[in-house]
């Protein structure tokens, strides 16, 4: 029988993730996944591979496959048991099945496993399994080679940086003196003298004004620091509001050269705002730094942010032991040692061909998504035939 009438957990069984706080993490290279995804690494694993991981609070259907061994969270649901069934399909069986799918207990966000065990569903059979996932994975596949491809560019570029401005052997370096540590015609100064004045550093503004009855499907994006993933802007569990909300905060929207900027748990994540992302919201649990152009390459300060000596600065002037928190205020004065204008002009040269072509595999990338994701439900439901 080709399709048969089940529950979802005759399909696969899921289990809830386990605890592990930042302050336990070791180095090691066993991704941890949350609701959001690969998150960290530590060095001892969980669940084997294959897995499939999804989140269990509020809203869910963002669903994860991995193909080493990991360490699911406590904040994600993952599948102990896929029944025989192929583990690449089952993510994409669950990703389906959850689609769209809203917790009843408003109060209490968690999502119980064994109801969603119980929901009804239509599964198919091995050989239909395997088409369904050798054509959804066709699309997978591209997805991830271009997100290689972006992590080269992105790191050539990281490297390029720690070479001229972190070991300072930048062109020309033989010739340049060096007082204290800060080349002849760089200076140090302070992050918020390279910011707009006024709203050059500033947090997410309006969260107090929205509410979840805000929020809609489509709309626009509002970022929040669990969509800063590999030095941009994760779009595929983005909240959203609508048009005419934010008319109302339309001062507050990211304009091109922004940089979003975590300031909650995971400090550090950091998106460059492009044309693209013109026009969004900074959420409430990131920053929002605006640079002024005439004292810095916005870029250059996005890539001068991420540097380790302005890094470990930032994180020394976080408060909280449990969720290390930033605010605006304690970063005016962080200090920065900027390069002369000369110099970072011809970094831009130097990278700004690597990041336009990122950022093209990236928009290849959500065309990709959104054709997979236009895809699925036809193939899940039958009633298109592979």
């Amino acid at each position: 029988m080709s399709w048969q009438t089940c529950r979802l957990g005759d399909v696969l069984t899921l289990k809830r993730g386990h605890d592990l706080p930042e302050h336990s993490r070791q180095d090691g290279d066993v991704p941890v996944v949350s609701s959001s995804g690969i998150t960290g690494r530590h060095k001892e694993a969980k669940a084997k591979a294959p897995g499939v991981v999804t989140g269990r609070y509020g809203t869910i259907g963002e669903v994860f496959y991995l193909e080493e061994d990991y360490w699911p969270l406590n904040t994600a649901l993952y599948v102990i048991d896929f029944k025989g069934n192929d583990p690449r399909f089952s993510a994409y069986f669950l990703r389906n099945v959850l689609k769209g799918y809203q917790s009843e207990k408003a109060a209490v966000p968690g999502v119980d496993r064994n109801v969603l065990h119980e929901i009804k569903v239509r599964a198919p059979g091995h050989t239909v399994q395997r088409r369904i996932t050798d054509t959804l994975a066709a699309y997978d596949d591209l997805i991830e080679n271009n997100r290689r491809r972006m992590a080269l560019l992105e790191e050539s570029a990281r490297l390029l940086y720690h070479e001229w401005f972190v070991r300072l052997r930048f062109p020309g370096y033989e010739h340049t003196s060096i007082t204290d540590g800060v080349p002849e015609g760089w200076e140090r100064k302070a992050l918020e003298s390279v910011c707009s004045s006024g709203d050059g550093i500033q947090t997410g503004p309006f969260g107090s004004q929205l509410h979840q009855s805000d929020y809609s499907d489509e709309g626009v994006p509002v970022v929040m620091p669990k969509d800063l993933i590999d030095f941009r802007i994760s779009i595929s569990s983005i909240a959203r509001i609508p048009e005419a909300v934010a008319d109302k905060l339309g001062r507050h929207r990211m304009a091109p050269g922004d940089i979003a900027y975590g300031r909650r748990g995971d400090i550090g994540r950091r998106a460059y705002i492009g044309k693209r992302q013109a026009g969004w919201f900074c959420g409430t649990g990131c920053l929002r730094f605006r640079p002024n152009p005439l004292a810095i390459s916005p870029l250059y300060l996005f890539d001068t942010l991420g540097a380790p000596e302005a890094l470990g600065i930032i994180m020394n002037r976080a408060k909280g032991s449990t969720m290390p928190n930033l605010s605006a205020g304690a970063l005016k004065s962080v200090p920065l040692l900027v390069a002369s204008r000369g110099l970072q002009d011809i970094y831009l040269e130097q990278v700004e061909g690597m990041r336009e072509m990122a950022e093209v595999l990236d928009e290849q990338n959500q065309k990709l998504r959104a054709a997979r994701d236009l895809l699925l439900p036809r193939l899940m439901s039958g009633e298109l035939a592979v």
